[in-house]
Order: C-alpha cells, then structure tokens, then sequence
C-alpha cells in the first residue's frame, strides 16, 4: 500500500497560518453579533476557536507511523461502485438508540492522548470515551446504547443556555441507512473506523450548504436554520431539534486520514439518472449515519451556543466498536433488506420479517 508523504509545504503553513487568523477574526465577529452578544459571548467565541484550531501535538496509539492514517487490516479492494437499481423500498434502515453518557473537552479522534485540549463534547454510545480511547479500549467498555453490541462512540459539542449545558434527555435517535440507491451493496463498518462530520470552523453558507444538512435547527414552526433561532415556542414538548447524516461512502483502505475526513465520501449522482452511487475511489457503501437530537431548550433562546460556538460551528463524530456479528446482522436484515427499523432490527409494518435482535437487543 503507498503512503503519503509527510512533508508540509512552506506554502502549505502559510495558508494554514492565514485561515488561522481569518477563521479567529470571523469567529470574534460572528461572537459580537450574536443577539445578547458582548465579552462573554466574545470569550466563549474565542475559546471554541483556539480548540478549533489548535494543532494536534499526538497521535492515535493505532497510527503505526504517526502520519495521520490509520491503515484498514484487511483493506477492502476489488470493490467498483455499484450502479445496480434494485426493486424500490422507501426504507431501508434501523435505529441506534444511545442516550448521553458524559460531557469532557476530550476528542480522540482530532485530539488523540491530549485530554483537555478540545472544546468540550456531549458523549452518547459508549461510557469510556476520552481523549485515550482506541478501538480496544471502546471494545472493552460498555455502552448507553439499546443494543449492547453497539459499543461506539458518538460525540457532538455541548450545547448551551448561557453557562447551563443542556444535554438531551433519554436516547436519541441515530439512523442508520443507506446513502446509495442500490441499498443492497452496504456493508457494515469496519471496526475501528472513525471520522468527523461537518467543521467547528464552518460558516453559515457552508454549514447549510453541506451535503450533510437536512433541516438545520428547528424548533415549533420553524425549520432550516443555520443558527439558532431567536425564540421557540414555549411548552413541555417543544424541543431543539438537529439533524445531519454523514457520508456514506468509504477508500477501503483507511480507518482514518490527517483530516479525519478523506477516506470518507459522500455518494454522487449517476450521470443522466436520478441514481445515487459511490465515486470510483471511494467505492465502498457503507451505512449512512444520521444525528437527529432533541435539545430540552426552548423559549427565548438569544444565550444559546454551542462550545463549538454558533449553532452552524455544529459537527459530529464517529467511531466504530460495534461487535462485528450484531452490526451484520442488523445491516443485512435492515438495509440490504429494505426495512424501516428500530433498535431491536424489527419493522413493524413488516412484522412477518422478524427481527435481528432479541427481546434484550442482542444477537437471539
């Protein structure tokens, strides 16, 4: 397998260097006009930029050569896009239903071994994630997740109202579906892989721009923001919502790359058809995650934030310890089967087909 170099580019620096600077002065300036904004919107703007921008000083204990990618044993290849367009299923997905475990300012997949550096994040899936966790140690921990086999970890920065973190309550829903028309091509994660959805630093064209956006924030009435709206209906079941899928198609070679994003892809329309299918080389369908979040905020929400800062700085990330036979499992009875599924793998409008787990979300 051919590496990447490692050299950087004097030239490469500099523009790092000059998107430093511009991202902090966008940051200060979306701060101040923020509704409520002033020094201390201005010092949470700051803070979130320097951990957005703060250079990793440490690699992942899996990157055998401290280059940033985290090869695939075995890589998958031989693999071309499929194009075939199977018989038409609406659905063709299941739940992964994860409550929130803990908050800590730890990212291991941007920040591995540097615990503190990040702005802090808001962790559902697996309770041990911190700024040390690797595949093994995801592996050996446990879970908040339904499904006991679904040891990842989910994390996305913690949201705000004013100093108060206000983290969702009960489990959450993330989809898994298939992001490709041939629904049949998916395959399950390879254990251990990981990366980043969306950019603290992205703004507010670019986050509703994304190929991830779906609705932006929404609340009562109101649908695809790119920040938080001024206000929200008050009442008991009036909450902040988010969703936002992530790419679906991946290299086959990488677990993960220095971006975090690289070896993951999003799937391209098929020329002269309505198709959606993986590009040449990212030719392997994976499933497509998607965040849907329920924040219990609503009201006036002009002190809201996220510790990313404004509400298009959110983002996401993923990393992979599903046990290998229960993921499968719910991939093929789901997704290659084209079924609208919750948690337990069981669709009830096709309750002939059964489910994938247990009474107990687990492997019968």
């Amino acid at each position: 397998m051919a590496r990447r170099p490692k050299t950087v580019s004097g030239a490469l620096i500099a523009g790092a260097l000059l998107l430093t600077s511009l991202g902090l002065s966008g940051i200060a300036r979306s701060a101040t006009d923020t509704p409520g904004g002033g020094p201390e919107h201005l010092a949470h703007a700051a803070q979130a930029a320097a951990h957005a921008m703060a250079p990793s000083t440490a690699y992942s204990p899996e990157d055998p050569d401290g280059d940033g990618y985290i090869p695939a044993n075995p890589p998958v290849t031989g693999v071309t896009p499929s194009a075939d367009n199977p018989p038409h299923r609406y659905f063709h997905e299941f739940q992964a239903n994860c409550s929130v475990s803990h908050t800590k300012p730890d990212d291991p997949i941007v920040y591995p071994q540097q615990p503190g550096k990040s702005h802090d994040h808001t962790f559902m899936g697996n309770t041990t994630t911190n700024a040390n966790s690797t595949t093994a140690s995801l592996d050996a921990g446990t879970t908040t997740c339904k499904a006991p086999g679904d040891r990842s970890g989910y994390w996305m920065p913690t949201l705000y109202k004013g100093d108060q973190p206000v983290l969702p309550v009960g489990p959450q829903v993330i989809y898994y579906k298939a992001g490709v028309t041939d629904y049949t091509s998916v395959r399950p994660f390879p254990k251990g892989l990981r990366f980043v959805v969306g950019s603290p630093m992205q703004t507010a064209d670019e986050f509703r721009s994304h190929r991830g956006f779906v609705e932006g924030w929404e609340c009562g009435d109101s649908y695809f923001n790119t920040d938080f709206p001024a206000n929200c209906p008050t009442g008991a079941d009036v909450q902040l919502n988010i969703r936002f899928q992530a790419p679906s198609c991946w290299d086959g070679q990488y677990l993960d790359t220095p971006d975090h994003k690289s070896h993951m892809a999003y799937p391209v329309v098929k020329p002269g058809t309505n198709d959606n299918v993986c590009p040449a080389d990212h030719p392997v369908a994976l499933p497509m995650i998607e965040f849907k979040m329920a924040f219990p905020v609503n009201g006036d929400l002009s002190q809201v934030r996220l510790s990313s800062g404004r509400g298009y700085s959110f983002h996401y990330d993923f990393f992979n310890a599903w046990d290998d036979a229960t993921l499968k499992a719910l991939v093929d009875h789901c997704v290659v089967g084209g079924l609208q599924c919750d948690a337990r793998g069981y669709d009830q409008t096709h309750p002939e087909a059964g489910a994938a787990l247990d009474e107990n979300y687990e492997l019968p």
